[in-house]
């Protein structure tokens, strides 16, 4: 009778939970920017995600004449892929609504976007809403791993958090000691210009006044510009995205913003760097990725579907988008083709693996992935094969890793807050496996 009675709950239980059989689709909703501000960014974010799932599934790339055949062919945990692309424009209401739509019309099990910050912060309620993952690439806002942080949302890109600590390991060497922020409007500019404020204060830093903000859309930057060189800064830290990137470049050059301070901007796409003033080259700062300075398998398997597939070479945000392909494609593998977040959390939480540009972990309290930068210094503006920058150093991931920065809601069942910073159980055992894996102390 006993016996009778356990078979009895486990086929009550059984009955109760989702199936997924082999031959259903697994779509996968891949919100980018193909005609909006950060379309250049959309772009990269495609070409690199569909790179990276082929990668995932050990496909031979000369097998193939393009790369939609080779997607084609592609299963995911048992289950044909079917990825769905859809156009955010850069506008938060309208990636909302095509976030919306993947899930009830396309039937997209899990999301993975978007080029825009602002859009992204949408995303993740949309993700949770629906209890679907939201896969974060590559909007690189802090806020969406800290402040607006929810158990659905993983990033497996960095954000400005990181950018900010590697430009840490080189801010004092010569740039001054006074600096002035002019960003970007938008959530992306407004709390990064806050990280590296935090940031750069401690490596001895003065911000000789709050930060200067332009629209996104801004094209004539010479008021924005005027109150820089009025402030008397001695650098000047630009944080900017998108293609208006080439007109704030270009006017710093003409008004003679980078003869007046030391001008220390992030390095942008290839497509942005190559139309940059020539006064630029020598500049030294961070960069998220080159596709020159990784040597390794994986990212060489990613230069050598762009120049098949795109006649072209990886680009400034191809990298992470590899990345978070390649951690989609293992958690669901290892789940059997089960996409629910409660199969897929605890398989990402923690999760260490080589990506292109080494050694990548998600650290599990803040789902925030932790992975080297670099700093380089602008070479040349022609090189034929894009090939722009001397790689000055790396930093390792351990070394550009942010503080964890959940709010107390979030923490609660996570982390004790101990003299103002936070410690989380599950790190502990994380950071010790990432140091181990990347042969660090």
């Amino acid at each position: 009778m006993l016996k009778k009675r356990l078979i009895v709950v486990v086929l009550t239980l059984l009955m109760a939970l989702p199936i997924v059989k082999a031959q259903d689709p697994l779509v996968v909703g891949l919100l980018s920017d193909q005609s909006g501000a950060l379309s250049i960014y959309g772009a990269e974010l495609e070409a690199g995600f569909k790179l990276g799932l082929l990668y995932a599934n050990n496909v031979d790339l000369e097998a193939f004449e393009t790369i939609d055949d080779a997607l084609a062919t592609l299963t995911v945990g048992g289950r044909p892929l079917e990825l769905v692309v859809k156009d955010t424009k850069s506008d938060p209401d309208t990636g909302a609504s095509e976030a919306r739509s993947l899930i009830e019309v396309d039937g997209a099990e899990i999301l993975v976007g978007a080029p825009s910050s602002g859009v992204t912060l949408g995303l993740q309620q949309v993700a949770l809403d629906n209890d679907v993952l939201l896969f974060v690439a590559p909007g690189a806002s802090p806020a969406i791993t800290q402040g607006n942080f929810n158990p659905n949302t993983f990033r497996v890109c960095r954000n400005t958090a990181q950018d900010s600590l590697a430009l840490a390991s080189f801010a004092s060497q010569g740039l001054g000691t006074k600096w002035v922020i002019l960003a970007a409007d938008y959530d992306f500019g407004r709390s990064s210009a806050a990280i590296f404020e935090s940031t750069l204060s401690v490596f001895g830093v003065e911000f000789v006044q709050e930060t200067i903000y332009a629209p996104l859309e801004t094209t004539d930057f010479t008021p924005y510009l005027q109150q820089v060189l009025d402030s008397g800064a001695e650098a000047m830290l630009p944080i900017w995205a998108g293609d208006t990137s080439i007109a704030l470049f270009q006017q710093i050059a003409e008004l003679g913003v980078n003869n007046a301070l030391n001008v220390v901007g992030a390095f942008n796409s290839n497509d942005i760097v190559r139309v940059s003033d020539p006064s630029n080259i020598g500049n030294v700062s961070w960069i998220v990725y080159h596709y020159s300075f990784p040597e390794n398998d994986v990212n060489a398997y990613l230069t050598a579907g762009y120049a098949k597939f795109y006649n072209d070479v990886p680009d400034l945000f191809s990298e992470c988008a590899f990345a978070t392909a390649q951690a989609l494609v293992s958690a669901v593998g290892a789940a059997g083709g089960d996409t629910l977040p409660e199969s897929l959390i605890p398989l990402l939480e923690g999760y260490i693996f080589e990506g292109p540009k080494g050694t990548y972990g998600i650290r599990p309290s803040d789902h925030q992935v932790l992975v080297p930068m670099y700093v380089a210094r602008l070479a040349n503006l022609d090189d034929p094969d894009q090939n722009f920058y001397e790689l000055l150093s790396e930093v390792s991931a351990l070394d550009a890793a942010p503080l964890v920065a959940l709010s107390a809601s979030q923490y609660a069942d996570r982390c004790t807050a101990v003299e103002g910073s936070l410690v989380c159980a599950e790190d502990e055992g994380f950071i010790a496996n990432l140091t181990e894996a990347v042969g660090g102390e």
